[in-house]
């Protein structure tokens, strides 16, 4: 399995990880487009960060970080549903800047008024945004600082991209309940683990399982896997998605597209799924019928 999510949990601690390794589903992401290598980068440690995110959110629905910026870079996306499913997209005009490296952080410190958003959609429930200065230079300085100062619980995370693969590494020092279970954790624990955390070279994020990450940077604690989880690829888009954008823009928009195009052609960016309304299927979403 190349598409994977593994947590762990360091026994007798409030300390709870997460390790996360996407292939199939990064170059499904990257087959769409022609990405210049810095992009392609950055591209991969979003992926990896959403998959990360999502799994410490107890809730059915989805989770997506959105970068905008302006200048020459516009705006990147990444997604992950309940379902293990992340997606990713950038729009962006071509930069010398970007072809110099392969670090993410060459497009990060080309950015022109950059924000970074955090969205949180569950599928019952009012939706949450939060909004993160991008002044670090890498994407996990930035999402780390985002916990620290919003959140407020100490998280620690390491991203890693190449060509092939990308891979993402979260430990949390979760809330202790009472004065009785404070008393019973080692005060030099999270320390200790940030720091062996820290420890941890990109290849051996992207190229070793998580079982080897944990045995080399943990092997003095006791760690607790439960099952693996499966991530792949997965679009959002549907039929119906495209009828309800048809529905927003409105009935004298559609006969305006309809004299241009007919049938009218919906793109996804996202996964290249053509979408195709004839004119009476298109004016039916307004009770209307061809003479």
């Amino acid at each position: 399995m190349s598409d994977l999510r593994q947590r762990f949990f360091i026994e007798n601690s409030p300390i709870r990880g997460e390790i996360v390794h996407l292939e199939e589903a990064l170059q499904t992401v990257l087959a769409k487009r022609e990405y210049m290598p810095a992009v392609q980068s950055l591209l991969g440690e979003m992926l990896s960060a959403t998959a990360l995110l999502a799994s410490t959110l107890k809730i059915q629905g989805r989770i997506s970080l959105q970068i905008q910026a302006n200048g020459t870079f516009k705006w990147a996306m990444a997604e992950c549903n309940h379902l293990g499913e992340v997606r990713a997209l950038a729009d962006y005009e071509e930069d010398p800047r970007f072809a110099e490296g392969t670090d993410s952080s060459t497009v990060l410190a080309a950015l022109t008024n950059p924000i970074l958003f955090i969205n949180i959609e569950p599928e019952h429930g009012e939706r949450y945004q939060g909004i993160v200065p991008l002044d670090q230079p890498t994407l996990a300085g930035c999402l780390i600082q985002y916990y620290d100062l919003s959140a407020q619980i100490p998280t620690h995370i390491v991203l890693a991209t190449n060509s092939q693969r990308s891979g993402g590494l979260l430990i949390q020092l979760l809330p202790r309940n009472d004065e009785e279970e404070q008393r019973l954790v080692d005060e030099d624990l999270w320390p200790r683990l940030t720091m062996l955390t820290e420890t941890l070279k990109p290849e051996e994020l992207t190229d070793l399982s998580a079982d080897e990450i944990l045995y080399r940077l943990y092997n003095e604690e006791e760690v607790r896997l439960p099952d693996v989880e499966e991530l792949k690829f997965g679009c959002t888009c549907s039929r119906e998605r495209c009828a309800n954008a048809l529905i927003q823009i409105g009935v004298t928009a559609v006969h305006e597209s309809l004299e241009v195009q007919n049938p009218i052609q919906m793109d996804c960016q996202c996964c290249n799924t053509r979408y195709e309304f004839t004119a009476e299927e298109a004016l039916a979403l307004f009770g209307e019928h061809l003479s």
